[in-house]
């Protein structure tokens, strides 16, 4: 049994769709993962809360109510209509929003975790040396917390390639356009195509598996390179 074009598509715009996201869930999550570690706002609960949303939100809910707001009459449709980018959903542009809000939690949580864990005692070290706040974050908190971003960026990868319910809901099953691995695989079960599900659900769990692994090493006490 060998994949078909169609297959090796899907796991071509599944891969871009993953490294897409992982990437802007760094840029994106960074800065929010600092301030929950440091601020003391009594809005530190709620922004929290929302970040970690999605972790126990069904996919189908998050999806229905992105697709209201990225809808014609949605508030963000209507601003991306007023700026001449056309409606995100069945785009792979609205994929990749999708992507990036419901894998938000994967990647905030872990750095935040590695911010928390540095404490104050290297930063008030770099300010003896007179160091300024940005010279601190990129030298010395940055190495600090590299286990927390490579495991971050890992589980947002992972999650990424694993979604269902939310690109379904936003991108349909558009074939090179927005139908990812994780739909493939739906379509060859409902079509009883068990051998093309099981080539294809095999790698997953093989990629799976792989992934806990590499979580499993940058937890502290593991072994780090």
């Amino acid at each position: 049994m060998t994949l078909t074009e169609a297959d090796l598509s899907a796991i071509f715009l599944t891969l871009k769709l993953a490294g897409l996201t992982t990437v802007l869930l760094l840029l994106i999550g960074t800065p929010v993962a600092w301030w929950l570690a440091r601020t003391r706002s009594p809005l530190k609960g709620p922004v929290g809360a929302v970040v970690a949303l999605p972790l126990v939100l069904p996919p189908t809910v998050l999806g229905f109510y992105l697709l209201v707001l990225m809808g014609p009459q949605g508030m963000v449709g209507q601003f991306t209509q007023a700026l001449g980018l056309g409606l995100l959903p069945f785009t792979f542009a609205g994929l990749v929003v999708a992507s990036v809000l419901y894998s938000l939690p994967f990647v905030v949580q872990p750095v935040q975790n590695a911010f928390e864990a540095i404490g104050e005692r290297p930063l008030e070290a770099a300010a003896t040396l007179r160091a300024g706040p940005w010279d601190s974050f990129f030298s010395v908190i940055l190495p600090l917390a590299r286990p927390g971003f490579v495991t971050g960026a890992i589980l947002g990868f992972a999650h990424t390639l694993g979604e269902f319910g939310v690109v379904l809901m936003i991108g349909g099953n558009i074939p090179d356009k927005t139908r990812v691995l994780s739909v493939t695989i739906y379509d060859h079960v409902e079509a009883m195509e068990y051998g093309q599900a099981h080539w294809l659900a095999a790698g997953m769990l093989v990629v799976s598996f792989l992934v806990l692994l590499a979580v499993n090493a940058f937890k502290p006490g593991g072994r780090q390179p």
